[in-house]
């Protein structure tokens, strides 16, 4: 990022980053927001010129957000919408008012952003189907009878997860026999919601012993219906995503077997060049992109994109992702009851 301190300098109007909400994922606040935050400034972008902004769950906050912020002189939006009518309405509002939108981990469908930074969200969905299949392995579970879970339909970033992870990995063990799709809630990324749709699901299919879960908050609130239910470590494989601190000791007990690893701080450095070469008037050098996204409601347009790799988490490589990367303390994962775990997984 000092490479780019002349160029953030040089540039003008603020660069405003508008965040989702604090409960589908702990990532907002923990992550993305300081991250941007610190990516700005070490690109030289002065911190009287930087907003960054929690919608909490509102589309019309969001809205406002973003025109209170262009008004207040930002000419730059990331943008993180729950849904892409929100991530439209404040595209088309930027491009009236001479500001532009980067589309910020999640692509705005029907958009008219130049950019999109994410990671490869198709990828992340295999990475979380490939893992539940190597844990249903490493948990003995001979005859799989699978509920599998899904965030929000409205968010195209569900979507992509979910061809990853159904379409991509269980779809054709389903097809075979070998595993059982045995039910499909809706979907959603409001934990307490999921929670019930897994319950319903449960309660009707008392045979289930494996559920795909799209992330670590989904996630929680169904490990402490089944722990109430009396089940055990190591016999009901789930998947989580994020990374969160409460999806990795949920694995280091043994109640979620793994979680998709995302380094948020390479997302955050991504977008961050991009925008300060937009706010200096300059073009970004191709060399800072690395492939398109389809919009399929513009007839399949390629979006020019970044787009980053996940990693599969276990106790096996805590240590050299999470843990080498500061994204969660040692101290703080291993704090307590999670002591002895941590020492057998050799992090220190």
């Amino acid at each position: 990022m000092a490479a780019l301190k002349s160029l953030g300098a040089s540039g003008k109007g603020k660069v405003a980053a508008i965040l989702p909400d604090t409960t589908s994922s702990t990532r907002y606040v923990e992550f993305d927001q300081p991250d941007i935050r610190k990516a700005l400034l070490a690109a030289g972008v002065p911190a009287s010129d930087i907003i960054i902004q929690n919608a909490q769950k509102s589309d019309q906050t969001f809205l406002t957000d973003a025109q209170s912020d262009i008004t207040n002189g930002a000419s730059i939006i990331l943008s993180d919408p729950e849904d892409s009518g929100t991530g439209a309405a404040v595209e088309k509002y930027a491009a009236a008012h001479g500001a532009k939108v980067i589309d910020y981990d999640r692509l705005t469908l029907g958009g008219s952003r130049p950019y999109y930074v994410s990671f490869n969200n198709v990828t992340v969905g295999k990475v979380m189907g490939q893992g539940l299949v190597s844990c249903v392995a490493a948990e003995h579970i001979t005859k799989p009878q699978v509920i599998v879970m899904r965030g929000d339909p409205t968010d195209n970033n569900a979507t992509l997860f979910y061809q990853g992870y159904y379409n991509g990995v269980l779809q054709p063990l389903f097809k075979s026999g070998k595993w059982v799709d045995v039910a499909n809630p809706a979907g959603t990324w409001t934990p307490p919601t999921a929670a019930t749709e897994f319950e319903a699901a449960y309660t009707a299919h008392k045979n289930a012993n494996a559920a795909l879960i799209p992330n670590d908050e989904n996630g929680a609130p169904i490990l402490t219906y089944l722990k109430s239910h009396g089940v055990k470590p190591n016999t009901f494989p789930t998947t989580g995503q994020d990374a969160t601190l409460t999806g990795l000791q949920n694995i280091l007990s043994g109640y979620q077997c793994g979680t998709v690893y995302k380094a948020i701080y390479k997302e955050a450095q991504a977008a961050v060049a991009l925008a300060v070469y937009l706010r200096a008037g300059k073009t970004p050098p191709s060399s800072l992109l690395n492939g398109t996204t389809a919009d399929i409601d513009e007839h399949n347009k390629p979006v020019p994109s970044v787009l980053l790799q996940p990693e599969w988490v276990t106790p096996a490589n805590m240590e050299a992702t999470v843990i080498k990367d500061n994204f969660v303390p040692a101290s703080q994962l291993c704090a307590g009851s999670y002591a002895a775990a941590c020492k057998k997984a050799g992090i220190s």
